[in-house]
């Protein structure tokens, strides 16, 4: 039996994060129809964009491995989904609807920080520099995804979700 190494733990998250990915684009269309504001809609609908360009990117850092761009079942990413629907049931027509949707985005988008920023610095070690170059891209993208939510949050979301309690 093989030793497995880097490189085989290298393959396997890039297939966990490529799962994940692929059910991401299946719930921001459902998160973009819940959410309250123009703002927080058209930030969800951008960031799907920008999704599909992660799929893309990542069936390119398959390639440059030679294998089969396929996902694994992520329960992780199974059970922060699950939990942004509940917060879209339970809060639905509720003044902290767009607060709850946004802490599970950023739920998901620390998922991805996370994932992107191990793979990148996997793919260094492993001297796959375009591969690097391409989970680089996608890691500030996500920053930059997480970063607009919290700007949401901060300017309108949250402050609309207190003041609905007085």
């Amino acid at each position: 039996m093989k030793t497995k190494a880097l490189d085989d733990l290298f393959h396997d998250t890039l297939r966990d994060i490529y799962y994940a990915e692929r059910q991401i684009l299946k719930a921001l269309p459902k998160m973009a129809r819940g959410a309250q504001s123009d703002k927080l809609r058209s930030a969800f609908e951008a960031h799907r964009e920008e999704t599909e360009t992660h799929v893309e990117r990542l069936q390119n850092v398959f390639a440059l491995i030679d294998k089969q761009a396929r996902g694994k079942t992520c329960p992780a990413i199974d059970g922060i989904i699950e939990e942004g629907e509940e917060i879209m049931q339970s809060f639905k027509d509720s003044p902290a609807l767009d607060a709850g949707l946004i802490s599970a985005a950023q739920a998901v988008e620390h998922y991805e920080i996370t994932r992107y920023g191990t793979l990148k610095r996997w793919a260094g070690m492993l001297g796959l520099s375009e591969a690097e170059d391409l989970l680089s891209r996608t890691l500030d993208e996500e920053s930059a995804a997480d970063e607009k939510l919290t700007g949401i949050a901060d300017k309108s979301a949250n402050q609309e979700a207190v003041e609905a309690v007085g």
